[in-house]
């Protein structure tokens, strides 16, 4: 996306905000909607339209786990590193996935096409070791059958 495209994305979620500290993290959340992630650009025109520093908007939007400074591909990949998921081969699991689409967790592919994330747990326990692409849960996965769920996704053609 060009840096007019971006501006007017952010332009479109400012608006829609008045001028109060208040409104900092619905339009943090809002920016990142809208475009996937935080750019800086987000973080200058956030704090001019708010009246508060880029370090102030910088340090919140920090300390909370839910924003992303870097764009997301078009699927994320989130393995569980739960200990359940851990006992049953979940760091096997990621090795393959980081092995297979060649970035390290909170990565995103060359392509945008992939984002690997780990977290501490799914709620899938029972199908340990589990991961989610996207919407979906896959669960008791071998290492040796990651190319193939992620062959059925975004048309991943790797190793």
């Amino acid at each position: 996306m060009d840096t007019s495209s971006t501006n007017n994305e952010i332009d479109s979620v400012l608006k829609d905000y008045d001028e109060k500290r208040e409104n900092l993290i619905p339009l943090l959340q809002g920016v990142q909607e809208r475009l996937t992630y935080l750019p800086p650009e987000a973080i200058e025109r956030i704090a001019a339209h708010l009246g508060l520093s880029e370090n102030d908007v910088f340090g919140v939007a920090t300390f909370y786990s839910q924003f992303r400074f870097q764009p997301r591909g078009k699927h994320n990949v989130r393995v569980c590193q739960g200990t359940a998921c851990h006992v049953m081969g979940g760091a096997r699991v990621l090795e393959q996935i980081i092995k297979q689409l060649g970035v390290e967790p909170g990565q995103t592919t060359e392509d945008g096409r992939f984002t690997l994330e780990t977290v501490n747990c799914i709620g899938a326990c029972a199908l340990a070791p589990a991961m989610f692409v996207d919407k979906d849960t896959h669960g008791r996965i071998k290492p040796e059958k990651i190319a193939e769920i992620l062959n059925g996704v975004g048309n991943y053609t790797g190793t």
